[in-house]
Formats: C-alpha cells, structure tokens, sequence
C-alpha cells in the first residue's frame, strides 16, 4: 500500500486559468447567478455612467465662474497701458487724448459748463414708492445695473409709469432724477455718456465748481419740469435780454430738432429696427409666449405714458419729411463722400459726390406703409380709405390682458381694419393716426407738444409753453453774440421709413408689427425698415436742418441773427475690440467719446469761436435737402399779412368788403374793448 496520498483540494481556492474545466465551472457558476441581482447590477452601473441635466448645468456654471475669476484676475494683474501696449502694436501709436493735447497747448478754463442730458440716458432713482418696492429708497431704479428689472419687473414696470391722465408720477410714487455729474456721466458700468468728455475737460482745469449736470426727470413734458418760467423770446424771469448776457454757445450733440421717424415705431407698435428683428426670429417671446411675460405690451403700456416720447414725433408735416411721392432724401443713398468746409455759402454743392440711385425710387416720405407693394407704388395707384371716421367697433374682451391693457384693446377689429387700410401714412396723417389708436396719449401730447409750422410767429397763441420745443413753432432769444452748434455723426443707416404687416390676432397682441420679411437690395430696405444717412438714430435732415437753413442768417426763426454752424463726424468704426467703442465713432451715443468733437466743444468752452473751428464742417448732403424743402423763412411783410388774411377768410373777395370775415377774424385774433373796437384801435396793418 503505497504512502503517497493526493492533497485534498482547498475548497476556497480559486481554479487557475490553464485549467479548462475550471473556467467551465466558473460559467457554470455565473450562469447560477439569480437574474434578478444582476440586473440590480447593471441598473447600478448605467447610474454611475449617465450624465443628468443637473450635471450639465453645474458644469456650466462652474466654467462661469473660472472663466470670471481668471478674467478679473488678469484684469487686475496686467498693467493699465497693456490695452494702450496691444492697440499700438495693431493700428500704430494712440493719440493723446483731446484733453492732454489741449492743455499742452496752453487751453485752460473759461467758460462755465452746463451738461444737459438727453432722454433716456439721465438716471432716475426712488425717493417713495409702493410696498413691492420696500428696501430700494434712493437706489436707482433708471441707469446703473438695471438690476429691479430683473429681480421684480412689473414692480419696476410700475414705478417708472406715470399717470396716463396727468403725465405726473402715480400716488404714493416719488422717482426724481440723480443729482450731480453721476446723473449721466455712465449710463451702465462700462457703457459712458458724459464721462469722457468730464474727464477731458478735468485735464485742462476744470471741476465741479466750472461745469454741472443739469438732470431732469427726462420722462415727463417740459413745461412739467421746474424749469420752465417762459419762453425763450421771453428769456424767462430773467427778461428778454438774459441769453445775451449770461449764454456764449449752445452746442447740440446728436439733437433730433425736427424729431425722428424712430419714435413713431415706439409708439405705434413699440417696435425699432432691432426689436423687430428680434420679434421675427423669435416670434411670440416678446409677445405672448409659454411664460406670459408679454414683454412688448408692458413697455408700449409704460412708454406711452411718458411724454418725452411724444417730444420726438416728427416736427413740420410734410413740407420738411415729404409726402406721398417726394421726401427731401430722395434719390440719394449713402456713398464716398468728399468732405466741405463751407463758409455759410451753398455755392459749391455742385461738387457733392453723393451718387443718385438710378435703380428705384423710394418714398421715404411714407412713414408707414402696409406691405412693400404699398410702400413702391405711385400714389395714384393706392386706393387708401380714411380710418378718421371709422368706427371702432366692439372692444376686444379684457379678460385675459390684466394689468398690460393698452388703448388697442379698445378699438375693436374693425377699427385695426381701418387703420390698415388707409395703407400709405406721411408724417402729417402719422398723427391724426396715433389720435385714432391712442387717444389718451395723444390727448397729454397735443396739451403739451406742437408739430406744425407757424404761419404768423407774431401771434399771441405761439407765447403758449406747447410751442416751444418746435423751433418751426417758436424764434430763437434776443441774443445776436450767441452762437448755435449743430454736432451729429453721418455715416451710419438710419431709420426712416417702415414696411408694416398686421399681426394675428391673439389674446393682448400688438395688432401691427413692422414686417421684418421686406427686404430689397436695390433700395436701402432691409428688414422692413427704409434707411437714410444719420448717425442711427436721427437722420441727418432732422438734426441739420434748422443749422443749415431754418436759422442759418436772419430769418423769422432767428430774428437776431444768431450765428449757426454744422459740425459732422464721418462714423469710423473702431478697428478692433481694444478701442472699445473707438475714438472716431458717429453713432448717437458713441459719438460722446469722438476725440474730434471733444476737442471742438474744450476748444469752445476756453474761449474760441466758431470760425476758429473752420465754421461749417460737412459731410452730408444736408444742403442739397435743405434746398428741397419750401419753408418760408422771411416774416411776413404787411401786403403778406393782408393777404394772408384775406387767403384765410374769404378768398373771392377784398378784405375790406368782406365783413362777416372781417369781424369774425378781429374778434378771434384781437381782444376787445367795450365799444368793440380792436385795442381801442384799428392795427396799423388794416388801416
């Protein structure tokens, strides 16, 4: 018997790989596994692998903020003159801004500077308000972050309208504009009005005490500032002679004197060029989408009570904008321009290399046209129906609209019909039409704002305050040794015309929006809008021509002969994204850091006069429109005053024959005295 035994196997040691029948039991053994765990197994697996949403969103916020902190890290850590180092190495060496470059010239401080703000870019801050507004006394609820429009908008929305009725701030609402040069030195971090031009002024000596900020609650009508006292004529409580005295020059940056078609979009649809683009790409966000925000029905709801926005409806009818058929801007596209210094004289407007366009005529004097068929065709071939006599027909029901019910809602189907159909609108009937669709706003405009043209400027009625802010309404101060500057930028494609569509109808719907798909690459349309040279804003015709013609010498709108000069700034983009908003640009608010207008306002400011500037400097085709436009500028003569009477009241007849018109237009004209007799007189004029 041998003594050799084999080793029992270890019950707990694992079989090795060589063997064949091991890993067949070790199968065997897997197969034996109950189903149910394993697919507890492979369900736990797939968890650990998947990638949620919510691991999405954390990872992208995370970038965020690494990619924050180490920006504001680099911020920080590089020198302030990196930005100067890399532009210089790109576009060359960096001039000295105007304020160094001046004060080496030896320019110091002479005149007093008085920043007035435009609308919009003053901020406006909270002295009292509701309950949603608790905690924001004195913060800024215009200007600044914007950050109450994000945390509670329609409480924000609340407080920034006013009274449809009055124009005036709501009861239990106090918002007042932000004192001192912070009023509108930045409209936003980052984003400068004022600041560069302070700051350029504060290098050749000037501070607090020899320029301010003369903030307004830019929301509301003039004559509901605490400004006003009289009209200019008048110089105020300081009498007729004030101006003279106490003003050198008054220098208008970017001024939409004659107003801007722009703002007829604002308040007709709440739409510009942008928001309809926006509008078109993604339609119902800004309307009625999934969240209910119906963004553009708050702000129209907002907007149409400010009167600001009705200061900047176009000023002159059609004998400035054009009618049907004619505007002072036909025929004319943007193109190379050689640039004019011109002496007051239009003798060389011949030169103008402005290039006709011979491929279409536009009718740019159709503010609003319903379809680019409309918008294209003559006159004669649009059968337009008047809306002024239509009824509006039954009211769309508020239920679902709350708190952003606009004056649409009132009109009724049949009146949005009848606005479409009248089809063609110049800047005339664009305000018999914003009487039909806003009856409120326009009830607080026609108090308070003007926009035709005065016939006789000597009649008592133009000493009303609504006449004021038209200068074809009103005559420049008794101040022969002031001077007038007109400062815009040119260059840029700015809105002139719109191409409208209706909208479909929907629950608190705008019923009209600009139709973003009229496009034509043989005439300045795009988007729906039509555009003319401008700095983006305000056309060219709006703020040149009072410079160029309505006051330029002695005319009935400048009985004084106060000196006017046109000063245009070529826009030039900047050449990378380290100029910021650049040095040369023309754009309405960019044009706030021009280094060349800087210059000319310091150069004035310490003691020079337009012609030290070079008088006139020209880019633009202001001239050639201006000679298109048949305004009356010299006052009327006394054989003009009899026959204008005479036009007025009866025209197939003498005057002095015609008694009804006679005493009709003596009674209205002139007070009275007890024995019915004109001021105890006749007017020398009828004698």
């Amino acid at each position: 018997m041998s003594l050799i035994r084999r080793r029992k196997q270890n019950e707990t040691s694992r079989p090795t790989r060589s063997d064949p029948s091991s890993i067949d039991k070790e199968d065997d053994n897997k197969k034996k596994i109950p189903a149910k765990d394993q697919n507890a197994e492979e369900i736990a697996l797939k968890k650990l692998r998947k990638w949620s949403c919510i691991d999405s969103c954390c990872w992208l916020i995370g970038s965020i903020c690494v990619t924050w902190w180490f920006l504001l890290f680099l911020y920080n850590a590089i020198p302030a003159s990196f930005n100067q180092y890399v532009t210089e190495a790109i576009t060359g060496p960096v001039p000295d801004p105007p304020g160094v470059k001046l004060k080496k010239e030896g320019l110091t401080v002479k005149h007093p500077v008085v920043f007035v703000p435009g609308i919009v870019t003053g901020g406006l801050e909270l002295w009292e308000g509701h309950q949603c507004a608790e905690g924001l006394f004195r913060k800024r609820l215009w200007g600044g972050t914007f950050g109450e429009v994000y945390k509670r908008p329609l409480c924000w929305v609340e407080h920034m309208s006013l009274d449809n009725e009055t124009g005036l701030d709501p009861s239990g609402i106090r918002v007042r504009p932000v004192s001192g040069l912070v009023a509108a030195d930045y409209f936003a971090p980052g984003y400068f009005v004022w600041a560069v031009l302070i700051a350029n002024l504060a290098r050749i000596g000037y501070e607090e005490k020899t320029m301010s900020m003369a903030a307004y609650d830019w929301r509301i009508s003039f004559q509901n500032t605490e400004w006003v006292e009289a009209p200019a004529p008048m110089g105020g409580g300081g009498g007729p002679d004030w101006c003279a005295k106490h003003i050198k020059t008054v220098m208008n940056i970017g001024g939409p004197f004659l107003g801007v078609p722009k703002a007829v979009g604002g308040l007709f649809s709440a739409e510009a060029k942008d928001i309809a683009v926006i509008r078109a790409t993604a339609p119902g966000f800004l309307d009625n989408d999934i969240f209910r925000l119906q963004t553009l029905q708050h702000v129209m709801r907002m907007t149409r009570t400010w009167d600001s926005t009705m200061s900047m409806l176009p000023k002159g009818g059609d004998t400035i904008w054009g009618g049907l058929d004619w505007s002072p801007e036909e025929g004319y596209t943007p193109s190379k321009r050689k640039q004019r210094n011109n002496d007051t004289q239009i003798a060389n407007e011949d030169e103008s290399e402005v290039v006709a366009s011979q491929r279409k005529h536009v009718n740019f004097g159709r503010i609003i046209s319903f379809g680019k068929d409309i918008a294209e065709a003559p006159s004669s071939q649009i059968d337009m129906i008047d809306f002024r006599g239509a009824v509006k027909g039954n009211s769309v029901a508020n239920n679902t609209c709350r708190d952003v019910w606009t004056e649409y809602h009132e009109m009724g189907y049949e009146g949005i019909k009848a606005v479409a159909e009248y089809k063609a609108y110049t800047a005339e009937s664009i305000l018999d039409l914003l009487h039909f669709v806003a009856p409120k706003l326009m009830a607080r405009g026609s108090a308070h704002f003007s926009y035709g043209i005065a016939d006789n400027l000597d009649d008592p009625k133009y000493r009303h305050y609504k006449y004021w802010s038209n200068p074809l309404e009103t005559t420049l101060p008794n101040a022969p040794d002031m001077e007038i500057f007109s400062m815009y930028g040119v260059g840029i494609p700015t809105e002139r015309a719109y191409v409208y569509k209706l909208t479909p109808s929907a629950d608190c719907y705008i019923p009209f929006q600009i139709d973003t798909s009229a496009d034509d690459d043989d005439t300045p349309l795009k988007d729906g809008v039509y555009a003319v040279d401008g700095d983006e804003t305000v056309p060219v015709l709006s703020a040149g021509f009072m410079c160029a013609k309505g006051w330029r010498g002695k005319t009935r709108f400048n009985p004084s002969g106060i000196r006017t000069y046109l000063r245009e700034y070529e826009h030039s983009p900047p050449a990378n994204l380290l100029e910021g908003r650049g040095t040369q640009s023309g754009a309405h608010v960019d044009i706030m850091g021009n280094f060349q207008l800087i210059e000319d306002i310091i150069r004035v400011a310490a003691g020079a006069r337009g012609e030290d500037l070079g008088g006139d400097q020209v880019h633009s085709d202001i001239f050639k429109m201006s000679e298109k436009i048949n305004l009356q500028l010299a006052a009327l003569e006394l054989k003009d005053k009899i026959d204008l009477v005479e036009m007025a009241f009866c025209p197939p007849v003498h005057i002095r024959s015609c008694q009804i018109c006679w005493h009709a237009w003596r009674h209205a004209r002139f007070p009275t005295n007890v024995d019915g007799r004109i001021g105890g007189q006749m007017p020398d004029f009828m004698v």
